[in-house]
This record gives C-alpha cells, structure tokens and sequence, in this order.
C-alpha cells in the first residue's frame, strides 16, 4: 500500500502583475534616493561656497595674501606684515565665524523644527539675550572676565530657555514663542540698565556681547568654541534621527516611539549651540533665524541640519566681509549687518502668515 502526499498548489502570480509589481519597487526605490541625492548636491555645493567665502575673507581685503604665501604662513614662515595680519586677524576671524556659523544655524534650526515655527528662533524667544545680559552682567556688576563670562553666557542662555518652557508649559507652539517675547524684552531691559553702570573702559567690550562681532577674539577662546562643537555636533546628530518624527507633532511622535524625553535632550542640545556660539562671538542677529528656512528651501522644503549650519557659517562669513570693507574707513560688526538683512526677513515672513499653527 503506498501513500500519496498530495503538496498545495500555489497559484504563481501572472507575469503582468510580476511586472507591475517590480516596476512599483523601483519607482519607490528612485523615490526615495532622490531627495537623498539631491540634499548630497546641496552640501556639496554650501560647501564650495563655503571654501570660496573662506578664501575671500582671508585672502582679500585691504592687504590681499597670495594663495602661496598663505600655506608658507601656516607652514611657520615669518614675512613681514603678511603673518601678523593672517594669524592675528583675518584667520581667526574667518575661523571664528564658520565655527559661529555652524552653532547658530543648527541651533536655530533645532528650534524651529522642533517646535514647528519658523518664529521659535533663539533670536525671537529670548535664549541669545539671556546669553548677553548674563554676560554683561557678569561683566559690569561682577567685575568678571575670560572664559567665566562665557561661562556666564551659557548658564544665561539656559536659565532663559528653562523659564520658557516652564511658562509654555507642554503647549509649545505660538505660546512658547509669546513666552519667549516677552522673556526677551526682559533681558533686554536687563541689558540697557546694566549698559547705564558700564565704566567707559568696558564700553566697547559691553557693545561686542549687544551687537555681535568675530573681531579681536584670541586664539584660545576659538579653541574652547571648537572643543565644545566637537562634543556637541555628535551629540546632535545622533539625537536628531528623531527629527522627521517630531516634526509630525508630539501625539504623532508618541504613536511612533518617540517621546517627549527625547525632543527635550534635543532642544537642550540646541541652547547649548547657540549658548556657546554667543559665548564666543556674541549674539550675532538673526543668523539662527535665517539658516533654517534658507537650508530648507534649498532642500525642497525638507529640514536637514547639516545645510542649516553650512548656510550659517556662510552668512556669518560673508557678513563679516561685507561689514570689515563695504563702507571705506568704517568697520561693521557682523551682528550689525546680519541684523540688517534678518529684520526686512522676519516682516516678509510675518506679512505672508508663515508663522506656523494656529493657537490651540
């Protein structure tokens, strides 16, 4: 007697609907490689832009350095005139300025992003001039100087943020943002009445932590700067995988696996890089207010962090430039000129309504 296993029978798909099918997976497949590719292109490009400005500012001027005498400074060659004016001056500002650059623009764009306004910038809510009149603070009424003013600084731009939040609450949004206003009239008020007890020998000292300015900072306080995005810039890049979830809001966020907790390390990461950015150059106008929506627009209306930061780094840069030599005889703090453009941006964007939710 011998038995006879009957095996199912499955039914293969017609090769039409195989074809159909292969053909959607590669449609997905280019879908989702093309905004890849295309925001490759734009760091690419920010980049070049960013060397390029880079090499004006150091290079040109009212002294210009050949491209060779350059890399003979770095090298350690003494020539007259050329190395001081390179080392003491234009290097560390352009260097300054990029690091400044990139603190600001990511921290902006955090804020933003984050909170989904694009008025919730660390200019707008109050955290730069929490920054400054601690800074000023420390200066006038405290007699401080060197790293503790920027420590100082920090701890200003964090008590700032801290009081926001605690104001707004788990609302957020335009609330956070109506908290943050009037937080910074505050701070401002802080800063012009220390500003009346300023001693005339501290004035111009004062009027860098108002304005914002990568001119006249040693060496040592640019390398503080970059030890401290060295810690930080990881840091951010690994919390911000969250970022396309909280960008949904957080009860969609939460249904996704993302909580609260995590929003909060990356808003926190976010102060930090704009606290040590003011602790360096001072609170620099507008610059985290503009590099998001600038980033965001090149990438087809996409948040990407990296592009916010290389826009920073080359709005600083070039308003450095603009401000040292536009105007003959006349030396422009950058924050002078960033504020110039920032402010005709910030009524444009109120005037077509692109302020994010509506209050709940």
């Amino acid at each position: 007697m011998s038995l006879t296993v009957h095996r199912p029978v499955t039914a293969s798909p017609a090769p039409g609907r195989a074809a159909d099918a292969a053909d959607a997976r590669v449609v997905v497949r280019r879908a989702r490689r093309a905004p890849r590719r295309h925001l490759l292109r734009l760091v690419g490009v920010l980049v070049v832009v960013l060397v390029g400005a880079f090499a004006a500012r150091v290079l040109l001027g009212d002294y210009t350095v050949t491209i060779p005498d350059f890399v003979r400074i770095l090298g350690g060659e003494q020539i007259p005139g050329a190395t001081y004016i390179v080392m003491e001056s234009k290097l560390p500002r352009a260097v300054l300025a990029v690091l400044a650059g990139l603190a600001f623009g990511i921290g902006g764009a955090i804020f933003q992003t984050t909170l989904r306004n694009p008025l919730a910038s660390p200019d707008i809510v109050g955290v730069s001039l929490g920054a400054s009149a601690a800074a000023v603070s420390a200066i006038t009424l405290a007699g401080w100087s060197g790293w503790p003013v920027s420590a100082a600084a920090v701890a200003g731009a964090l008590g700032v943020a801290l009081a926001v939040r605690g104001v707004a609450g788990d609302h957020g949004g335009f609330r956070l943002v109506l908290a943050g206003i009037g937080l910074a009239a505050a701070m401002q008020s802080v800063i012009q009445y220390v500003f009346t007890r300023v001693d005339e020998w501290d004035v111009q000292l004062v009027l860098r932590w108002l304005t914002g300015s990568v001119n006249g900072v040693a060496w040592p306080s640019i390398g503080l700067l970059a030890l401290s995005l060295a810690v930080l810039l990881p840091a951010t890049a690994w919390a911000a995988r969250s970022l396309p979830a909280t960008e949904l809001g957080d009860d969609t966020a939460a249904g996704l696996g993302v909580g609260r907790g995590r929003t909060d390390v990356l808003m926190l990461l976010g102060v930090l890089l704009v606290a040590v950015g003011v602790a360096a150059a001072g609170p620099i106008a507008f610059v985290a207010f503009l590099s998001g929506p600038i980033a965001r627009a090149l990438n087809r209306g996409r948040t990407t962090l990296l592009a916010a930061g290389l826009v920073g780094a080359v709005i600083v840069l070039v308003g450095d430039h603009v401000g040292a030599y536009a105007f003959a005889d006349l030396n422009l703090p950058v924050g002078v000129v960033t504020g110039a453009f920032g402010a005709p941006f910030l009524l444009w964007l109120l005037a077509r309504g692109h302020t994010g939710r509506r209050v709940a």
